[in-house]
């Protein structure tokens, strides 16, 4: 007895003592930057991104209510106050509405790099403190459709290479500004028709950067620090049909089963069986960065992840936005069925949207969705299909030019790759270079996340400058 003791006592210490070490040799990956000097911003940007936010570029998803000529008011707005943009950076409009701007780099032996935003915002549905496409400067707030998503990408890219150009400054790698018009319906005529010419002209990148994840406070749990997040890859989107039809007839003499009762069985069925969780690369790079970031007894965890690799999946599943870092999530978000109250419908119909992580092939997740379903008489149909990105490497100069950039600018915050959960133009830029990242320097709390396609949308003038700031930077490094 005493025997068998003294080796359970030992495989204890020897188990608690590997936990111990590789705690301790868990060591920190960020890199070490001094904060620059803040350079002096114009009252004017303000002013500029508040008129900006008056041309209602509103992407519809109805084509029809595309008006053309308020994309062309946009254009002459950026022409007329980007002056040195416009005329010192070569400058093709593609597409009618999209713009590409070129600014050629002293040494031609490097590959370019390549900045992403979009000119268009979504409608502004629900309540609003503040009219939505007013602009209004009120508080040190800029309020507005796009303040956030993503004219602040635009004007701030534009402003800080209008501050540059004054400057005489001529960055080392050519970089092109690429401004589609309609990412918030998929990008197909803007972003992927820029990124088709760029093709043509057999122009390789060494990085992209695009709109994305954001410098985060108080959202990672133990981390007091800023945690600015850089996108690494981003899900799938996958929308699929589900149909139904059975005979239908007079309320007053039903069978036994319905078309509407049949699809709601389907449903609840998916919502019950969900995807199985698990950690991709992409989260899984978050975990390495920020782990020995954390107090020592979460510290243990992170470093320790083939333990405790369950118990971490299963914190990310108690959060709605945890939730969808760790499972393809699949969620119904259209009922169609019906005509008349006494009437049983013949048809009915469900749309099921599904945001797929990086390395899932979507064949295989409407295959398992049909298992789940368990009903022949489910008819699938694909709507919409775009797989999720490839994960981009970290060990790259591109990756290292954000991360320095972010911390010269936003000081005491640590950088961390992650999964980007919704969608970016950059999804079209696949064959023009392999590291594609997601970021936009913004300081956002939780609160304010629900603002980007929410109600209420604004930002600080002062964070609006550091945006300018962080472009200034990016160019200078790049």
């Amino acid at each position: 007895m005493k025997k068998a003791f003294g080796t359970l006592l030992a495989l204890i210490i020897l188990f608690a003592g590997i936990l111990l070490i590789k705690t301790l040799r868990y060591e920190s990956r960020q890199s070490h930057y001094h904060k620059t000097n803040d350079i002096e911003i114009s009252e004017t940007t303000a002013q500029n991104l508040s008129e900006s936010i008056r041309i209602k570029t509103i992407s519809y998803d109805n084509s029809p209510s595309f008006d053309s000529s308020v994309f062309n008011n946009f254009l002459i707005f950026l022409e007329d106050k980007f002056p040195l943009c416009d005329s010192l950076l070569d400058k093709k409009i593609i597409n009618n509405y999209s713009v590409l701007y070129k600014w050629k780099g002293k040494n031609k032996a490097l590959k370019p790099a390549i900045l992403l935003a979009h000119i268009d915002v979504v409608p502004a549905e629900g309540k609003w403190q503040e009219d939505p496409f007013s602009g209004l400067i009120k508080d040190n707030y800029i309020w507005g459709r796009g303040s956030l998503d993503d004219k602040v990408g635009v004007l701030g890219t534009l402003e800080a290479a209008e501050i540059l150009l004054k400057e005489n400054f001529k960055p080392e790698r050519t970089v092109y500004f690429a401004f589609g018009h309609d990412e918030e319906v998929m990008g197909k005529n803007g972003a992927k028709k820029i990124a088709e010419w760029l093709k043509e002209q057999k122009v390789e990148a060494e990085f992209i950067l695009d709109e994305g994840l954001v410098v985060t406070e108080g959202l990672v749990p133990g981390i007091e620090n800023p945690v600015a997040l850089i996108g690494i890859a981003e899900k799938g989107y996958l929308t699929l049909k589900l149909s139904v039809k059975m005979h239908g007839g007079h309320s007053s003499m039903p069978e036994n089963e319905t078309s509407l009762g049949v699809l709601s069985e389907a449903i609840s069925q998916i919502e019950r069986n969900k995807p199985d969780a698990k950690i991709t690369p992409p989260v899984d790079a978050f975990l390495s960065s920020i782990g020995p970031e954390m107090p020592f007894a979460k510290k243990i965890i992170f470093a320790n992840r083939w333990l405790f690799e369950s118990a971490i999946i299963n914190t990310y599943e108690n959060t709605t936005a945890g939730n969808a870092l760790v499972r393809t999530t699949v969620v119904p978000t259209i009922i169609s069925s019906g005509v008349k109250e006494n009437v049983i419908p013949d048809l009915a119909e469900a749309i099921v949207n599904l945001r797929t992580l990086p390395g899932e092939s979507n064949s295989e997740l409407i295959k398992e969705l049909k298992n789940t379903i368990g009903d022949e008489r489910i008819k699938i149909e694909v709507l919409t299909e775009i797989n999720p990105s490839s994960v981009s490497p970290t060990h790259t100069p591109g990756f290292n030019i954000i991360d320095k950039s972010i911390k010269q600018v936003f000081p005491n915050t640590y950088v961390a790759p992650s999964l980007m959960i919704a969608g970016t133009d950059s999804k079209h830029y696949s064959s023009i270079s392999k590291n594609i990242y997601r970021f936009l320097p913004i300081r956002l709390s939780k609160n304010d996340l629900t603002r980007i396609h929410g109600s209420n949308e604004r930002i600080k003038v002062e964070d609006y400058k550091n945006v300018i700031r962080f472009y200034y930077q990016l160019m200078k490094n790049i």
